[in-house]
């Protein structure tokens, strides 16, 4: 696991050796262990190492024998000694043990046909010094992080934003960086800002499973080499079923342990994790090393149920418990790793638990991806719900309208239960589940959003219909509207949710403490598998994951996956009502975000109160709003 940067100014304008260094400075947590810098001419390459495998021979940038390839790699592919095995046959003389230059070699081998071939995750630059070209690929589901911008006629790229604001030439070269309102929208809406976007207009994300080009003159090419597809397999039963995917856990799961290092794994009470632990325990020859979150005194602590696995799999088991005080001191910190506004609920826990575990290995195993190959969220369930259920509610609607506008009910749970049950009657009045993802996975209601936005900022980037206006945006392509219900909701968790938060929150809080997070279940290779699985063998009733928990049940004791799943994520109702609402309001009070024009100040102050009297449970949008203040204050008040 590294960090990668670099410019291609092109038009033969000098890349400064210093612009790169200092770009690699800005992500030293990423890389800890060596530094490499790269300068021809209009091209500059930079590498920060984690060093995992092949710990003497790894350094980076790294050459083909001839010098025509250069390459700088952050990831691991899983499937490299095979690959090797075949590039060697072919004629390449390796002259490394590890799985960069075998990358290297794949493409020069196959081209844009070796990134299917690689099993693994990646954000990876390719130079080719004889074309002058540079190449950037992402790993199928986004696993690792690749930015970019198109500036002064070249492009700059990195696996953080920092790394570009960092550069800057003796001849002008400096970079523009202008606030983006449709990601400003995007954060207050839904969390994160939605991919490609960034918090910055002249910055995108290159989206997973894609490949960019770019030569010394004309626009870059964009092309998409991997893509989920849902195309059932017929014929096995139940049994076969659930066998396969036994085996898959288990082999995917041993790839993925593949190091020089001790491997450890993230533990919580529920199936994903159990699953990758249990696998990890079967093929270890050591004691897994196990880390777990809890939140002491709270309706989602975890613990206890993470032992009892620990202990029937034999594993070093490691707590570590987060009280609101603790959360609210690392806002910024968790903040500053993000480097653009950052609300993911799992944020803080990961970041927390991430800095525990990197105090016993460099390598973590994590449960990420499960919910989204087989069908393991509550608000999958609960827009097909809705969707059968929106007949009834539109002709109870006038009655149900007049509800909403009844004052506090005096009661807690009545008023969260009225606000649950108008999101409820509002998913079922959309047209299809591509919209219900959207609104399912808002932080905002759009009313709260009317109240809570300035006014010119509301009318430019709310719409009447904001869902709609968001599918077209991501699933207006042929085919998209014949998927099921189903696997229309699980496609946009993720080719949608999963890169831009998720897997976003895995990789900023795991490498702020310079440790590998790597998520076996999103193995594109069983992600391919996976889809392909019917209907009846994810969701069984209201049962999620459903050949997943069968498959995995011999690996544990009776009962062990009988609780009710939780997962990374804070408390936000139960904490905003006591100290740590103290924290969001004096990041937001004491931040220039307050008078940046996108949010009114009454309106906030409006909601802390709401939240504090019960009258509704505004616990995500208060956290965005003080996470949304933590990074204006770094990024602009701090100067």
């Amino acid at each position: 696991m590294c960090g990668i940067t670099g410019w291609y100014r092109r038009g033969g304008r000098p890349v400064p050796r210093e612009a790169i260094t200092r770009a690699c400075r800005t992500i030293v947590h990423r890389g800890p262990d060596d530094e490499g810098v790269h300068i021809d001419g209009d091209l500059g390459l930079g590498h920060r190492r984690l060093s995992i495998v092949d710990l003497e021979g790894g350094h980076q940038p790294m050459f083909s024998a001839d010098g025509r390839w250069a390459i700088v790699f952050n990831g691991e592919v899983y499937n490299f000694p095979e690959l090797r095995e075949e590039l060697a046959a072919w004629g390449w003389q390796f002259s490394t043990h590890g799985d960069t230059e075998t990358i290297l070699a794949a493409y020069a081998r196959w081209g844009d046909e070796a990134w299917p071939r690689l099993e693994g995750m990646y954000g990876l630059a390719i130079w080719d010094a004889k074309e002058r070209r540079l190449v950037l690929a992402r790993d199928p589901l986004g696993i690792k992080p690749v930015y970019y911008t198109l500036q002064q006629g070249g492009i700059a790229f990195g696996s953080e934003i920092r790394t570009l604001r960092a550069m800057s030439s003796p001849d002008g070269g400096t970079l523009d960086f202008t606030v983006c309102e449709r990601g400003v929208h995007d954060f207050f809406m839904f969390g994160h800002v939605q991919k490609p976007r960034s918090i910055w207009q002249e910055v995108k994300t290159l989206p997973p499973g894609h490949v960019l080009h770019i030569g010394p003159e004309g626009e870059p090419e964009i092309r998409q080499f991997w893509r989920p597809e849902f195309r059932v397999t017929q014929g096995l039963s139940e049994a076969e079923w659930i066998e396969q995917t036994r085996y898959w856990v288990s082999e995917t799961t041993k790839r993925h342990m593949l190091a020089d290092v001790t491997v450890g794994a993230f533990l919580s009470g529920g199936v994903d994790s159990s699953a990758v632990v249990a696998a990890m325990a079967h093929h270890a020859t050591a004691p897994v090393k196990a880390f777990t979150m809890g939140f002491p005194g709270t309706s989602i602590d975890e613990t206890e149920a993470a032992a009892r696995i620990a202990a029937h799999l034999g594993c070093e088991h490691i707590t570590l418990p987060l009280q609101p005080q603790d959360a609210g001191i690392m806002l910024p910190e968790v903040q500053r790793s993000h480097d653009e506004p950052c609300a993911a609920t799992a944020a803080v826990p990961v970041w927390h638990l991430s800095k525990l575990a990197a105090e016993h290995v460099k390598v973590v195993l994590c449960g990420e991806g499960s919910d989204e190959i087989f069908a393991g969220y509550k608000r999958q369930r609960t827009a097909l719900a809705a969707a059968r259920t929106g007949p009834l509610l539109r002709m109870l609607e006038p009655v149900l309208e007049a509800i909403d506008h009844v004052p506090g009910m005096g009661s807690k749970r009545l008023n969260y239960l009225r606000q649950n049950a108008r999101r409820f009657r509002q998913s079922a009045m959309l047209e299809n589940n591509y919209q219900r993802f959207f609104q399912g996975t808002q932080i905002s209601t759009p009313w709260v959003r009317e109240a809570l936005y300035e006014p010119g900022f509301h009318a430019r980037q709310e719409s009447d219909h904001p869902f709609a206006d968001l599918e077209r945006e991501y699933f207006g392509y042929p085919g998209a509207r014949d998927l099921d219900p189903l696997s229309q909701f699980m496609l946009a968790d993720l080719t949608v949710h999963m890169p831009a938060s998720l897997l976003n929150r895995t990789d900023r809080g795991s490498m702020a403490h310079s440790l590998e997070a790597r998520v076996p279940f999103l193995s594109h290779k069983l992600v391919d598998w996976a889809l392909a699985m019917p209907r009846a063998m994810k969701l069984r009733g209201k049962v999620g994951k459903y050949a997943l928990r069968k498959a995995v049940e011999p690996w544990l004791f009776p009962g062990a996956l009988d609780e009710r799943k939780l997962g990374f994520q804070l408390p936000f109702a139960e904490w905003f009502s006591g100290g740590f609402a103290t924290f969001a309001q004096e990041a937001w009070t004491s931040s220039g975000a307050s008078k940046s024009g996108y949010l009114r100040e009454d309106a906030v102050q409006k909601l802390f109160a709401e939240h504090a009297a019960g009258v509704a449970n505004h616990g995500r949008i208060l956290y965005a709003i003080a996470m949304f203040s933590c990074w204006w204050d770094q990024t602009f008040d701090a100067r």
